[in-house]
């Protein structure tokens, strides 16, 4: 563990200073693109202003023999567009893979005072934070990269889930969390071939009672690790997000979970099909009758002490903290989206 003077200082001679405060953005979805398609790379201009992130994707879904075309499609991506406040973000293959280092090498040299966020697969302890934190200063100070670029680590073996906590406090370049549900599940030994969402034999039964058919409740498979996710993201100031959910066929589902995510405390998720972008927009945008309510409890407490009375039900200190938390974000998604601006009043 470094102390708290050294945490702060550039890993190398020459590269930017790391972030004491992190950016403040609004990112809902995170949307992947597979870059080593032609077709894919041409929409990218479209969604800039639809989504709140933008990801080449090179790892994962990338077949083996096109993955140097990926990286290539990435980079041209990147040097074709403008993506103004839009993050742009690249899943960079694991740290056991033979392309990872072109990854980071040939992305940083070429686009890295565009790239925002990389994101790490299968991170299983601060050591791989550590090593990409050494190699990404020393390549900031080649190639003159004004901004640290931030990391973002995918949780997704049951040894990177013991030390999620460790992870988080790895590096000030981390930006957050997503949970990779599917390798996760290889990892532990679960017996489910489904991309995140629930599984009808993940069950408990209700009591027996006679003369009435017995309730069966499904439960969720992930909750536990996205709590213990968030819990270590918001003690280390970063951002927890859902990863993704594989059935396209089955949007009701798919909103379910992303919902279960963000009440859980996930500030976004990952969008792998444009169906996917409006669920996330709509989820991981505070309601609206929440934000007023959370307005008229911030407005009756400016100082946030004391009790009062709102239709009939007290507000304290507590619930005015919850209160800034939906005010907060709130006013981050208005920034990006002046139609939810309009309806919160913001």
């Amino acid at each position: 563990m470094k102390t708290p003077t050294a945490f702060f200082k550039p890993l190398a001679i020459g590269a930017p200073v790391p972030f004491r405060e992190k950016p403040v953005r609004v990112e809902r979805m995170i949307h992947f693109v597979p870059p080593q398609i032609e077709k894919m790379r041409a929409k990218v201009p479209a969604l800039i202003d639809k989504v709140d992130v933008i990801l080449g994707n090179l790892e994962d879904a990338i077949p083996a023999d096109m993955k140097e075309e990926a990286r290539a499609g990435f980079i041209q991506m990147a040097q074709d567009n403008d993506f103004g406040d839009t993050g742009l973000w690249t899943r960079v293959n694991c740290l056991n893979s033979p392309w990872l280092l072109d990854d980071i090498t040939q992305i940083v040299a070429a686009v890295g005072n565009k790239l925002d966020v990389i994101m790490l697969p299968k991170v299983e302890g601060p050591w791989d934070i550590h090593y990409l934190d050494q190699l990404l200063a020393q390549l900031e100070a080649k190639h003159r990269v004004e901004t640290p670029i931030m990391i973002h680590a995918i949780l997704e073996t049951a040894e990177g889930v013991n030390n999620v906590e460790a992870i988080c406090g790895a590096s000030p370049r981390m930006h957050g969390v997503s949970l990779g549900p599917a390798d996760l599940a290889a990892s532990r030994g679960m017996k489910t071939t489904r991309v995140g969402g629930g599984h009808p034999g993940y069950r408990v039964l209700g009591d027996i009672q006679e003369g009435v058919e017995r309730a069966i409740y499904q439960q969720d498979l992930w909750h536990y690790t996205m709590a213990k996710m968030v819990d270590a993201c918001m003690a280390h100031g970063l951002k927890a997000f859902y990863g993704p959910f594989g059935d396209f066929s089955d949007p009701e589902a798919c909103e379910a979970q992303f919902l279960n995510s963000f009440l859980l405390g996930c500030m976004g998720t990952w969008s792998l099909h444009p169906t996917q972008i409006d669920i996330a927009k709509r989820v991981f945008s505070p309601e609206v009758a929440e934000v007023k309510m959370a307005l008229r409890i911030l407005e009756a407490m400016p100082d946030g002490t004391g009790a009062v009375m709102i239709d009939g039900k007290m507000q304290d200190d507590a619930t005015w903290k919850q209160a800034k938390v939906i005010v907060d974000l709130a006013r981050q998604v208005a920034v990006k989206d002046p139609d939810m601006a309009q309806q919160y009043g913001l």
